[in-house]
């Protein structure tokens, strides 16, 4: 299918980009829990607080992408503020921007629409929401006369963790000022940055974009015609699954991997940038927490339960105990379950060091946190030796774990919290408060959450091999019978 240019309907389909991994806000973010889904500012994760950002507008609901690693996570975050509406589009592997806007375009086009995609990211804070509605309204006139707008932050210091944007003429539409695009330029030196902050001329590049989904895809057809090919062809057999869309596995991995930018806004004559000034950040590392957070009158930014004695300008995270400093200045403190992170300010950008050593090491602490989030609940692994593993387990009321079995473990379940429906060998069982069941080695077995609050059980694991690989599906609501996760 080409695109076709139909006509307007000024109608905003938000397309919010949900991959990627956060490595620099390591050891809180992780490959499986990465930053888009935490809440470092309030009680809202950044996914959720970009959705909320939508609120008022012209928009439809919102469509976000991420990968399957991350579908349960995505799903229940958009439950939680009722933005669920099959409305997640999974990734068959990490393709970079310009794919994924691509699946997205041919998704609203195939509905027989051509709305406005308002492209975001999940990982970004944005203080002033009036302000980026605002410029959204404004890049509007021009989205719809065919041009590809971005957003270009007015920059408040010479960063040289964001790549610039030169703005050329200025142009009028209505009463809305937007300026062509002139050039895209890489991350500067700090003196070079000093230069283009000075001369007034330059953004920030924030990787925000508004454009009609046809123009996208004509342009991206234009530039990168094989980026255009394989995700024509993956959309083209979409398979419906829970709350989710599937594309092609095939197809899409044959797709190249390119940034929008690299494969359409540097090459097209059609881009424009809007000036956006509303508190922006991508929180790209612990520093710049730091900045965006209220801090105390010695400087400080705590987060938990934390004491400090003669210490100043420090950001420190507790996420489960104490965490104390004394006669410590401009540190970053970050403690978790599993793991804790001290770094000086200025070189929390090198975290993303410690990351490839874990990977190199062979170590988990990079991919996945103590506690892990289930599509029915989460678990704690609280304790563990080498022929046993404690874990404490919450069902979500409603929820059922998989029918399964293991090889090379038996269980203890002891409830403390709420009902538990037990199946074993065919034979269910009701469990409350402090009562308990064994599930041998070998036995087929599943829990359910019958109630109305969420169910809270120890699990002791023994046995030989204690992997979660160690599992075999007959049945699962979350259609998870093949993939051992």
């Amino acid at each position: 299918m080409k695109p076709v240019w139909i006509g307007s309907k000024d109608v905003i389909l938000p397309v919010i980009m949900a991959g990627g991994c956060g490595s620099r806000l390591w050891p809180l973010s992780r490959d499986l829990m990465p930053k888009q889904f935490l809440a470092l500012e309030n009680e809202h994760s950044m996914l959720q607080a970009t959705m909320m950002r939508l609120q008022g507008m012209n928009a439809e609901t919102a469509l976000v992408i991420c990968n399957e690693d991350h579908r349960f996570i995505a799903a229940e975050q958009l439950r939680q503020i009722g933005q669920l509406h099959h409305n997640i589009l999974l990734e068959p592997a990490g393709r970079n921007t310009a794919p994924a806007i691509a699946l997205a375009a041919f998704t609203a086009i195939k509905k027989s629409q051509d709305p406005l995609l308002l492209v975001l990211a999940a990982d970004h804070l944005i203080a002033d929401v009036q302000a980026f509605q605002d410029a959204v309204n404004a890049a509007t006139n021009f989205a719809e006369a065919g041009h590809l707008v971005t957003f270009g932050v007015v920059p408040t210091a010479a960063e040289t963790g964001y790549g610039y944007i030169k703005r050329g003429q200025a142009e009028k539409l209505g009463a809305a000022m937007a300026y062509q695009v002139a050039q895209f330029v890489e991350k500067p030196k700090r003196a070079t940055a000093l230069d283009y902050v000075n001369s007034g001329e330059y953004y920030w590049n924030s990787g925000m974009f508004l454009f009609k989904a046809s123009r996208y895809l004509a342009e991206l057809n234009l530039h990168r015609p094989d980026i255009y090919s394989a995700c024509e062809q993956a959309i083209a057999a979409v398979d419906p699954d829970l709350d989710f869309i599937r594309v092609n596995k095939q197809a899409f991995l044959a797709c190249p991997s390119e940034s929008i930018d690299y494969a359409v806004m540097e090459k097209t004559a059609a881009a424009m940038v809007v000036p956006l000034e509303a508190s922006w950040s991508d929180v790209g590392s612990w520093s710049a927490l730091w900045d965006l957070s209220a801090k105390n009158t010695e400087g400080n930014v705590h987060k938990g339960d934390v004491l400090s004695c003669d210490s100043t300008d420090n950001y420190v995270f507790a996420e489960t105990g104490l965490v104390a400093t004394v006669g410590l200045q401009n540190v970053v403190v970050v403690q978790t379950r599993d793991a804790v992170l001290v770094a000086a300010k200025d070189r929390v950008q090198d975290v993303k060091a410690i990351v490839q050593q874990l990977k190199d090491l062979g170590r988990s602490e990079h991919k996945i946190h103590r506690e892990v989030y289930r599509p029915w609940g989460k678990y704690d692994s609280i304790d563990q030796g080498q022929r046993y593993q404690v874990k404490h387990i919450t069902v979500n009321p409603g929820q059922k774990l998989s029918v399964q079995m293991h090889h090379h473990r038996a269980e203890h379940w002891i409830v403390v919290a709420g009902t538990a429906l037990v199946s074993i060998n065919g034979v269910d069982t009701m469990l409350s408060e402090n009562q308990s069941v064994y599930i041998p080695l070998g036995a087929v077995h599943a829990l359910e959450n019958p109630g109305k609050i969420p169910l809270e059980l120890i699990e002791v694991q023994s046995g030989t091999y204690l992997g979660e690989d160690d599992i075999v599906r007959f049945s699962d609501r979350y259609g998870r019978v093949e993939v051992k996760s």
